[in-house]
């Protein structure tokens, strides 16, 4: 069976090993941003989800990474001193190919990394008695940098404040921006991303479910529903 993760993220992550469309799930959307904190204790509730709507196609998605890679050589004048990191897992490909998008636009290519942030999460205890953690793969010193972290949805944030923490250990950022496929709103905490692909009005009960080709083996985002 093919690898997927409690979607969305985003905003879900990093309880990989969870997966919403075989019924494993730990709340009424899923284990990592996207759960409902007040339901994610009821981990015996099993949950079935089915596509809404696709809101997004592979073309959709390269041009709103296109823009997305612009904004960050504008808002930066340039792409010196910049380093993309992203969020395990989707946001992990989503970084890369933001840094390809700005080399070939710029002749630079930033440096990229892929950040865990499973052991930051407030919901750890939510997720498993054995959370699985993997490496975080930031080759380079992020001191002074401007990092711009990526991932591909974010919802109510607190997977977002996770990864400042996990980056923060790392060194100290001249400053971070974030940039996001998806906004699905619903914030929890002040935050807001700086590069937004696509804003998506979404109910709580609601999935957003973002696949890419280097995991998913297709790029798609689309809105999911529980089954009743």
């Amino acid at each position: 069976m093919r690898d997927r993760r409690p979607r969305e993220s985003a905003d879900a992550r990093a309880a990989e090993g969870t997966d919403l469309r075989t019924s494993k799930s730990v709340g009424p959307t899923n284990p990592r941003d996207q759960a409902d904190q007040k339901g994610a204790k009821e981990r015996t509730v099993l949950v079935e989800l089915r596509d809404k709507t696709q809101i997004m196609d592979e073309m959709g998605m390269k041009r709103a990474l296109t823009r997305i890679a612009h904004e960050i050589i504008e808002t930066n004048k340039g792409v010196q001193g910049v380093a993309l990191v992203g969020i395990r897992r989707r946001g992990g490909p989503l970084a890369v190919r933001l840094a390809d998008l700005i080399e070939s636009f710029e002749g630079i290519r930033p440096p990229v990394g892929v950040l865990d942030i499973t052991l930051y999460r407030d919901d750890l205890t939510a997720l498993a008695n054995q959370p699985l953690v993997h490496r975080t793969e930031v080759h380079f010193d992020i001191t002074g940098m401007s990092i711009v972290l990526v991932d591909d949805v974010i919802y109510t944030g607190r997977t977002v404040r996770a990864g400042l923490d996990a980056l923060i250990d790392l060194g100290r950022p001249r400053r971070i921006q974030l940039a996001v496929l998806i906004d699905r709103g619903h914030r929890e905490l002040p935050i807001k991303p700086d590069f937004v692909g696509k804003n998506v009005p979404t109910s709580r009960e609601e999935v957003v479910s973002v696949c890419v080709r280097e995991i998913d083996d297709e790029d798609k985002v689309t809105i999911q529903e529980r089954i009743q």
